[in-house]
């Protein structure tokens, strides 16, 4: 596998869509937090998800979950897939964007790349060891974050 980008902006400047889930019952949600490196002499992509949302029950309860990054046409999209919660509504028929079964998870036709991951690490963010002015300005009154970190196992390109 070949993947190249720019890096430190992929998720940051562009975002990405974290998808959970199968044909029957999926989620997603837009992020602006994430990695991509080696562990373990894998390929990886980590991701971060607060306790308290809807797509942290189907990261838990899953293998497997998609990365999708989209071309700036999409940045309304992704904005509202941000904005509300698949708890409260139907956020994929509201996106816009059409839902295709990647290997064992889900992502959306209109990404120009998905990354394929099996899970294999979860760890929650400890907040006495996050710096005091991060806590301060992101986690006052916030649920926590859990970190996951999925072995990339296929890169799917839009042709």
């Amino acid at each position: 596998m070949e993947f190249t980008t720019d890096i430190f902006n992929l998720f940051l400047k562009k975002w990405a869509l974290l998808t959970a889930g199968n044909e029957d019952s999926f989620n997603t949600m837009t992020i602006g937090w994430g990695g991509l490196g080696t562990i373990w002499n894998k390929p990886v992509a980590t991701v971060y998800v607060r306790t308290s949302r809807y797509t942290h029950d189907f990261m838990d309860s899953n293998d497997f979950f998609t990365v999708s990054f989209y071309s700036d046409q999409y940045r309304k999209n992704l904005g509202e897939l941000g904005s509300k919660s698949g708890r409260d509504m139907d956020k994929m028929k509201e996106s816009g964007l059409t839902p295709v079964r990647c290997g064992d998870s889900m992502s959306f036709e209109e990404a120009e790349i998905t990354l394929v991951c099996k899970k294999i690490y979860v760890q929650r963010l400890e907040v006495t060891d996050i710096p005091e002015d991060v806590v301060k300005s992101m986690y006052e009154g916030q649920a926590p974050h859990d970190m996951y970190i999925g072995e990339i196992v296929d890169i799917i390109r839009k042709d």
